[in-house]
């Protein structure tokens, strides 16, 4: 079963779609495997984190903007703003795919980690995940 979730963000940062998955895995006519999903987009990325504390997307949030300043002199693909190619490149540095294990239609996941789409771009937007599951 493949699905296309869509999910919207209103700029920067980490959007959690957890139960968006959860609910696709429950369709599923298997009950263990592993689900993949990708990100159809080269300026945003997934990624597993702590669901619990807001201070830890904050964090990685706040030093992945450190790493990879906007307006840097070096870029050159400058057409669709500042944050764009500093997007590609925090995209590059993170995931655009992830694998989880599931079994009794539940996904595997630690107590505190959860599924993140994470935006890269200012402006809101709709991004396309793509969900494979046996």
């Amino acid at each position: 079963m493949i699905k296309t979730l869509n999910i919207s963000v209103r700029g920067q940062g980490l959007q959690p779609f957890t139960e968006l998955v959860a609910a696709l895995l429950k369709q599923s006519t298997e009950d263990e495997g592993l689900c993949t999903l990708f990100i159809r987009h080269s300026s945003a990325s997934l990624l597993i984190q702590e669901n619990y504390d807001d201070s830890a997307r904050s964090d990685l949030e706040n030093w992945l903007n450190r790493l990879v300043p906007e307006q840097d002199p070096l870029y050159t693909h400058t057409l669709e703003g500042s944050d764009d190619m500093p997007a590609h490149i925090k995209s590059a540095l993170t995931a655009t795919q992830l694998s989880i294990p599931f079994q009794n239609r539940q996904l595997m996941l630690g107590t505190w980690q959860g599924i993140y789409l994470w935006e890269h771009r200012h402006g809101p937007r709709t991004r396309q995940v793509i969900v494979q599951l046996p």
